[in-house]
């Protein structure tokens, strides 16, 4: 199972991208992320598609909610990364045993399987 974030500004390793067109890959993207996308889009700093979520449901990727589960293991992560979606990303993958698609190099600071 992969959880998928895509900041704006980077790309997809080779191996990334395998690993999420790999047959029968289970993809994820968190409710965290949109809400941040969302965000963006407000204050005019991102541009998204018409209507993400039918974006995300074509492409077959699923949405991860946030539960109370992955609420108290984002705040009691240790503080090396200060962005809380990301935190809540690292969080969830953490408790859903997830390997977390992203390219930010402070989610390494974690005991959480990353690929980029």
């Amino acid at each position: 199972m992969l959880l998928w974030w895509h900041a704006d500004d980077q790309r997809l390793s080779g191996r990334a991208r395998e690993a999420m067109e790999r047959p029968g890959a289970a993809l994820y993207f968190s409710a965290a992320s949109i809400w941040e996308l969302a965000i963006k889009q407000a204050r005019g700093k991102l541009e998204m598609p018409g209507s993400l979520l039918d974006t995300l449901a074509e492409e077959k990727i699923e949405e991860l909610k946030i539960s109370s589960a992955h609420a108290l293991r984002a705040g009691g992560l240790a503080h090396h990364h200060r962005d809380p979606f990301d935190r809540m990303l690292i969080a969830q993958a953490q408790v859903e045993g997830m390997t977390l698609l992203t390219g930010d190099g402070q989610c390494a600071a974690y005991d959480v399987a990353l690929l980029w």
